[in-house]
């Protein structure tokens, strides 16, 4: 299916059930709100068909571009349908899964995540490796049929929510940083496994520890070869930088609308409006390139980092004057609308961390895009 028949015809389906798939009343917390209203809307695009696209039909998908999955997490955004936040770990878990795994792997677990079923959580960073990927420490040791692992993640979104999750763990010796990897793909609920929820200063659990004590993992269930964990990690992050920052940049996008729409005009500062506004269109413009680059089979790489950087400027410039305009409300607020607009904010300090810190991203393109060496 072309993008335009696409566009035309989910747009129809998503007016038409407007009324089955807006979230309701908050009725719980926040962070269960946002998962359960998830896998509503996606069950509800599942059935329908609209939610198949772009997928492999390995995985149960109706196959086209990826382009076209780009649209749907727009077009999900800009109703207010779902969070950017959950949303988007489909966007670069499954298809690194789907590239790696084995088919039994794929067929079984795949399908449920992508229909709303499950949640599936991300094990790669640790208290003393958050960006540094390759001297994790975390470690997997052979026991016969199964991997035994030991060790522990931090920063693991939603794992006390998630089913199942994608583990980073080193199988090789202690000092064989990248070439001793492997993944793994674990049940959250599994003996030995220990979660706990990190509240940020957002007041939301999203992040959690996770403590790995002689958990048994099959072997049929490593992602790939022993080993290839780093090739797979490095299939993941691009997307994770890229691909999934499509859907981010809606959601930016109509949140500026909603604040042009609702502060007085007196309060805000109209060149950093305008300035917010170009930064906007400019991570869209790269945005959208990359979708088409993944769209015509193109490998997203290192140079993904570019769309990391414009979203971190973006989205913390764009928040930076909301808060200037509606100082008061957002700091002192206590009606539900000021509450939103300050863990917004509050959030929005911590983009320059998730997916591989400010600081990680320019050395990735120093070193690896404009070829500077290290001691440059």
């Amino acid at each position: 299916m072309e993008l335009n028949e696409y566009r035309s015809g989910l747009d129809a389906w998503l007016d038409a059930n407007a009324g089955e798939l807006t979230p309701g009343e908050p009725s719980q917390a926040p962070l269960d709100d946002e998962v359960e209203q998830l896998s509503r809307v996606k069950k509800a695009l599942w059935e329908s068909g609209w939610g198949r696209f772009g997928w492999p039909e390995i995985a149960g998908g109706q196959g086209g571009s990826v382009v076209l999955r780009a649209y749907l997490g727009e077009a999900l955004m800009t109703r207010r349908l779902v969070s950017p936040n959950a949303y988007s770990m489909a966007e670069f878990l499954a298809p690194s899964v789907i590239s790696f795994a084995d088919d039994e792997l794929i067929t079984r677990f795949v399908p449920p995540f992508l229909r709303g079923d499950v949640l599936w959580c991300q094990g790669f960073s640790e208290p003393a490796t958050g960006s540094n990927l390759a001297s994790l420490q975390c470690r997997a040791s052979r026991s016969g049929a199964n991997w035994v692992v030991q060790g522990q993640k931090v920063w693991t979104s939603y794992a006390q929510l998630a089913e199942h999750g994608v583990l980073l763990a080193r199988t090789g010796s202690p000092d064989s940083r990248h070439e001793g990897i492997s993944a793994f793909f674990i049940d959250m609920d599994w003996p030995g496994i220990t979660i706990r929820p990190v509240r940020t200063m957002d007041g939301i659990e999203e992040f959690c520890e996770v403590f790995y004590e002689e958990v048994e993992i099959p072997a049929e269930r490593m992602i790939g070869r022993e080993g290839q964990g780093w090739e797979f990690a490095m299939s993941l992050l691009p997307l994770e930088r890229s691909t999934s920052l499509w859907h981010r940049g809606a959601y930016l996008r109509r949140e500026l609308v909603h604040f042009v729409e609702t502060v007085p005009e007196d309060l805000v500062a109209p060149a950093a409006l305008g300035q917010v506004v170009q930064q906007l269109f400019t991570l869209r413009a790269r945005s959208r390139a990359t979708q088409y680059r993944a769209g015509a089979g193109g490998v997203l790489g290192p140079e993904t980092s570019v769309d990391k950087l414009l979203l971190v400027e973006t989205e913390q410039a764009m928040f930076d004057v909301v808060l200037d305009g509606m100082a008061d409300g957002v700091v002192l607020g206590d009606d539900r609308e000021a509450e939103r607009w300050r863990s917004e904010f509050m959030y929005s300090r911590a983009s320059s961390i998730y997916g591989g810190s400010l600081e990680i991203q320019r050395n990735i393109l120093a070193q690896r895009v404009l070829g500077l060496g290290r001691d440059r």
